[in-house]
């Protein structure tokens, strides 16, 4: 017992140092931003305001002045996008309505079940009561790969079925409900690779 504890215990470790290396990660620059902003601001309350001044005013403005202005305008900017929220487009949808042929029934999915695991009839009312508690209906759809007595879930099976019932209707009425092109899928599906 004690070994599966402490295995347990290491992955919730090491899953939060994660957590704390992707939040570091992805907000370093605000951390930079807000130690550097308290650097100032504790050197401008140590300094006092008359030195201030007179700082001010024995400087020559000129490359000076541009050089604070650059900098006060890119640190604005890297304020306002790190701050502002990214916008989302839904450009449109449509819900996938599986053909009546891969429709199962209750009585067909286990006399299924009964045939494939004829050798082990603990699965077969494990799959029952799974099946009674789980609130699916009689319209339940299954892949067509499942439907075939022994099934065949294999890669190839899978990739013809999406294409077949998945992609390729669901792009067509996309498509035609809102005028988007391949183009438009090819370039969406470029940036969900690189995102």
């Amino acid at each position: 017992m004690p070994p599966i504890l402490s295995n347990f215990s290491n992955s919730m470790k090491l899953k939060y140092v994660k957590l704390g290396y992707q939040y570091l990660v992805n907000h370093i620059i605000t951390l930079t931003l807000i130690l550097l902003i308290v650097a100032i601001f504790i050197e401008v309350i140590s300094v006092g305001p008359y030195e201030i001044l007179n700082l001010l005013n024995s400087i020559n403005f000129d490359l000076v002045l541009i050089i604070y202005s650059s900098i006060l305008v890119i640190l604005i900017a890297i304020l306002y996008f790190m701050l502002k929220s990214p916008t989302i487009y839904l450009v449109d949808y449509a819900c996938f309505k599986p053909p009546v042929t891969c429709q199962v029934t209750f009585a067909t999915f286990m006399e299924h079940s009964k045939i494939i695991l004829q050798n082990n009839p603990k699965s077969v009312e494990f799959q029952m009561r799974i099946l009674e508690r789980s609130g699916l209906g009689e319209e339940t759809s299954l892949p067509p790969a499942i439907h075939y007595i022994p099934p065949k879930p294999t890669m190839e099976a899978a990739r013809a079925s999406s294409v077949q019932h998945l992609l390729c209707p669901q792009w067509l009425s996309i498509s035609t409900n809102s005028g988007a092109t391949l183009r438009a899928l090819t370039y969406l599906e470029w940036v969900a690779a690189q995102g």
